[in-house]
């Protein structure tokens, strides 16, 4: 379909924004170039905007690992993303670490792992046996899975029989920029189904927000351009909207900030250190881009004391 392609194509858009921001210094990533090998250049508040992005999700990320000692982690429409290398570099190492995204993402991915020994090394540790097909990849704790989240019966099968994931098991489940291209039915029927299957977890929801005003509708109308139908953007007019639609659906809470608000609570000399690496003229600009992303943390299950640690002050 035209429009699953343009989607993928999202997938290399964002990794290639984040390859030149890790190439300029504003996070270290080793394992991003083995997918994206040539950069293009960037306009700095594109590359902040990133920064904020990666850092927001790894602080609730990282807060959620804390709570739980022994879990599990989803990554939807996890594309090129490099988390699961990263967090074994940290001496992170969770139950099970599962990627989904379409096919004709995970094929070029399982191709990329294969040929490249710093990442296959990873898998093929602890004598763990690694299997590949065309599109799909398991070994020990890790699973790259191809398939369309529309089909939910699909991603059920998936998720719970090829990889193992345990209901019981504490879950943390990241999404970025993807249910937003999801048809809005075909989502909360997502959404649900994870809160209904997984007894404690953590939705991390990194996303568009404040879409109807004339900026938002810029930014939707480029993408209708690119053939890239924003097919679950009504959820995304405002942070309200965005927080209700989880506790609609089963969620128990659901807290949600935009990224003007994540990029000035992150730590004051991380934020002097990136602001040093480009000159930005005018700031106008990426407070309108941080305007209209938030991220959404939604929760089933977790003590009330532990919520006290989730989220950006």
């Amino acid at each position: 379909m035209l429009q699953d392609d343009a989607v993928m194509g999202t997938n290399d858009d964002a990794s290639i924004c984040k390859r030149f921001a890790v190439q300029m210094g504003y996070w270290k990533d080793k394992y991003l170039p083995y997918f994206v090998r040539s950069p293009e250049r960037k306009a700095p508040e594109i590359s902040r905007g990133y920064f904020a992005r990666v850092a927001g999700m790894k602080t609730i990320l990282d807060q959620a690992l804390k709570l739980f000692a022994d879990c599990q982690i989803v990554n939807l429409g996890a594309g090129f993303d490099t988390l699961y290398w990263r967090l074994e570099d940290e001496g992170i190492h969770v139950q099970s670490f599962t990627e989904v995204d379409l096919p004709g993402v995970t094929s070029r991915k399982c191709h990329a792992i294969r040929s490249r020994k710093p990442l296959l090394q990873h898998l093929a540790a602890n004598d763990n046996e690694v299997k590949f097909s065309t599109n799909e990849l398991h070994a020990g704790n890790y699973h790259l899975v191809g398939v369309d989240m529309r089909q939910l019966s699909n991603l059920q099968g998936k998720l719970l029989q090829e990889s193992g994931l345990n209901p019981s098991i504490p879950t943390i489940v990241l999404s970025e920029c993807v249910l937003v291209y999801v048809d809005v039915a075909s989502s909360a029927a997502l959404l649900r189904w994870i809160a209904e299957t997984f007894q404690v977890t953590v939705f991390i929801n990194y996303e568009q927000v404040n879409m109807k005003d004339k900026f938002g509708q810029v930014m939707i109308e480029n993408l209708k351009k690119r053939g890239c139908d924003l097919a679950g953007v009504s959820v995304c007019t405002n942070l309200q909207a965005q927080e209700c639609r989880f506790i609609d659906l089963g969620w128990e809470t659901s807290k949600a900030w935009d990224m003007n608000e994540v990029y000035h609570s992150l730590p004051r000399e991380e934020i002097t250190r990136i602001e040093r690496l480009e000159f930005l003229d005018e700031t106008e600009l990426l407070e309108q881009l941080l305007q209209h992303y938030c991220i959404t943390v939604a929760t089933k299950g977790v003590k009330e004391e532990e919520l006290k640690v989730l989220g950006f002050t």
